[in-house]
């Protein structure tokens, strides 16, 4: 990380404006001028383009992970620990750098500025860099789903990250589901949605359960060619039951 040792140093010779210069302005403490938006340092060592790039990404992926932490009103352990597995991980940091991370994830946190601001700047940025759009969509999901579960709030604002990213909807929905499974299908295998109440959704299950049971299938004269299909769909209503299961903490 060349460009770690000039950040620390205070030695940057070039202007981070707008939201995430901000940030950068609070986690690292150099001067930070309010009225034009920019996060200045003296010229002494400049940062080379590659090393700016680097920069930018570094401080608008934490900051863009902070807030969608606290999308849904709280920053839990699963999720801190999600991040630092990331730190160590993905990006290899060491401790002086992972606490440098830190940094621009609680000053982000404390930030007036909002995700979508942030996700602006990133694009403006990034634009071009299309794989670099897609890794932050990676980080984002992997990041909101540490808990578990992927609330309505952390999808949306990932939807929305989407949207400014310029992904269509398709694009989308490969990116969730590597990390979200498709509940809606295990819904519709138990014959329920997810507005149902845990109770309604253990009576419909053991209601297919008896239904479906191989040995009552078989009872109602069904051809023996056809014991498999009927045996993986019995499965199917189990597995898809212990996936809702999961999912709502369903005891």
């Amino acid at each position: 990380m060349g460009w770690f040792g000039k950040v620390v140093g205070g030695t940057i010779g070039f202007a981070l404006g707008g939201p995430l210069g901000a940030v950068a302005g609070a986690a690292f403490g150099h001067t930070f001028d309010s009225s034009s938006k920019q996060h200045y340092v003296n010229n002494n060592a400049r940062l080379s383009s590659g090393e700016e790039a680097q920069f930018t990404f570094f401080i608008a992926a934490f900051s863009m992970l902070a807030k969608l932490a606290k999308a849904d009103g709280r920053i839990s352990k699963e999720e801190i620990d999600s991040i630092e597995d990331f730190m160590v991980n993905d990006l290899n940091l060491n401790h002086e750098s992972r606490g440098l991370a830190m940094n621009i994830f609680h000053a982000a946190i404390d930030s007036h500025e909002t995700f979508h601001d942030f996700a602006r700047q990133f694009y403006m940025q990034f634009s071009r860099q299309p794989q670099l759009l897609e890794l932050m969509m990676d980080m984002l999901f992997r990041v909101s789903v540490a808990d578990g579960v992927l609330s309505e709030s952390e999808e949306q604002l990932i939807h929305s990250a989407a949207r400014v990213f310029n992904f269509n909807d398709a694009e989308y929905s490969k990116f969730k589901s590597r990390y979200v499974k498709d509940f809606e299908k295990y819904y519709a295998i138990l014959g329920c949605s997810g507005n149902d109440s845990d109770d309604q959704i253990k009576k419909q299950y053991r209601k297919l359960v008896s239904e479906y049971h191989p040995d009552k299938i078989a009872s109602k004269g069904l051809p023996e060619e056809f014991t498999k299909f009927a045996n993986d769909k019995f499965r199917e209503i189990h597995g898809a039951y212990e996936e809702i299961k999961k999912e709502k903490r369903i005891n």
